[in-house]
């Protein structure tokens, strides 16, 4: 059985203001199977630790390499643009502001 991973750029937090570790490639294991409860204890676990692992590497193609090496299964998800709105601060007081 050959394991199917996630290769992508994870999107910045909410609590940074720059692209910090935004531009670094992960690689996470998908699940093979659903989640369950722990009768005794009501966490929810996978039963495997693959959940667990998340590699990072500089490039996408460092990453896919390093699975196609370990005989994975890849499934790349691109990162997607993104977009500014310029405004002016005078917006914020404009008459015809919608709200």
């Amino acid at each position: 059985m050959t394991r199917t991973v996630r290769i992508y750029q994870p999107a910045k937090s909410a609590m940074q203001s720059g692209r910090g570790n935004s531009r670094r490639w992960v690689l996470e294991f998908e699940p093979d199977r659903p989640q369950r409860n722990d009768a005794l204890m009501g966490w929810v676990g996978q039963g495997t630790t693959t959940g667990q692992v998340r590699l990072t590497f500089p490039s996408k193609q460092e990453a896919v390499a390093h699975a196609r090496r370990n005989g994975w299964a890849v499934r790349v998800q691109e990162a997607t643009a993104r977009t500014h709105q310029l405004k002016s601060y005078a917006d914020n007081f404009a008459f015809d502001k919608v709200s």
